[in-house]
């Protein structure tokens, strides 16, 4: 039975950052939400043990989905670890892992063996230059991991493509291109101002709404996600387009049916807060019961409110 918020939202899908870690050096990466940390010997991160630990009491509460995040979660040498653990786990529905793809190839196989279901890849743009300039990296080693993902048979695979105004809203007709080739999902995600400057946010946030008309001129349906956020994905004839639009949105924020984990084993109950923290890790490092880590989750579910709120619900 799942559990619901003071706003009558239910509590479906729990979002573990596994590590702070990153091989990237994205311009526009919120982190989690995490407040970003530079010194790699003060960092605090879960065990495997822990990560499998935390979800198996989230699962009795009624959390039946999973997403891996970081930081860059591949990053970790035990990945496979965790994702092993917390698939064996009684009630799960869904684990997924969103990840930058760089070394994605090499272990594409082994993750969907030991039992992850689909994944995110963050792909910013298909122009080298482009891309090398946000992220610092390859293109074609994120472009291998989506080839690997697809033929390792990751259902669905889905690409992020964060919109930057003046910089790659003219690759969106050519992601989609890509998309349909490769016969996955896309993306399009509205730059949150998390983790990035005021000046940073201001220059390169783009609205999506240019971008959803186009699509709706193309679309042979239009899809709600009820238990996520009430996003649309637009059926286009050979492939689909999801719009991920949280800025301002209130439709969205009173549809989250999420709770997160950072990576030092903090609960956060949403991506722009971090005033609502609640620490789950030291009391399991100090003996804490099960139990007593249900009420501390069941504390924080109290605590999420939507971001963004409709004047009847102030």
């Amino acid at each position: 039975m799942s559990l619901y918020d003071n706003f009558g939202r239910p509590l479906l899908n729990l979002r573990i950052s596994v590590t702070q870690r990153c091989d990237y050096h994205c311009t526009y990466c919120h982190s989690e939400g995490e407040i970003k940390r530079t010194n790699d010997n003060n960092r605090i991160e879960m065990t495997s043990e822990e990560i499998v630990h935390i979800t198996k009491i989230a699962i009795t509460l009624g959390i039946t989905r999973i997403k891996l995040t970081g930081g860059e979660p591949l990053m970790r040498h035990d990945i496979c670890k965790i994702v092993a653990g917390i698939a064996d786990l009684s009630g799960l529905k869904d684990i997924s892992l969103t990840t930058n793809g760089l070394m994605l190839s090499n272990i594409a196989q082994e993750l969907h063996d030991v039992g992850l279901g689909r994944i995110n890849i963050s792909l910013v743009s298909l122009n080298p230059e482009t891309y090398r300039t946000l992220t610092g990296g390859n293109l074609d080693n994120a472009l291998a991991g989506v080839k690997a993902a697809v033929n390792v048979g990751f259902s669905p695979v889905k690409l992020n493509m964060v919109l930057l105004k003046g910089v790659n809203e003219k690759d969106v007709s050519d992601m989609i291109m890509y998309a349909e080739k490769m016969g996955v999902i896309l993306q399009l995600i509205e730059l949150d101002p998390v983790n990035v400057s005021s000046v940073y946010y201001n220059s390169h946030h783009c609205n999506l709404k240019e971008q959803e008309e186009l699509l709706r001129q193309r679309a042979v349906d239009i899809e709600q996600r009820q238990f996520m956020h009430n996003r649309l994905i637009y059926h286009l004839p050979n492939v689909n387009v999801e719009v991920v639009h949280p800025i301002e949105n209130t439709d969205f924020c009173m549809h989250c049916t999420r709770l997160r984990v950072t990576s030092n084993g903090n609960l956060k109950t949403c991506l722009m807060q971090n005033n609502k923290l609640t620490d789950i890790l030291t009391p399991i490092h100090q003996g804490a019961s099960d139990e007593e880590i249900k009420q501390l989750f069941k504390q924080a579910n109290q605590l999420r409110e939507p971001y963004n709120k409709t004047l009847n619900q102030l």
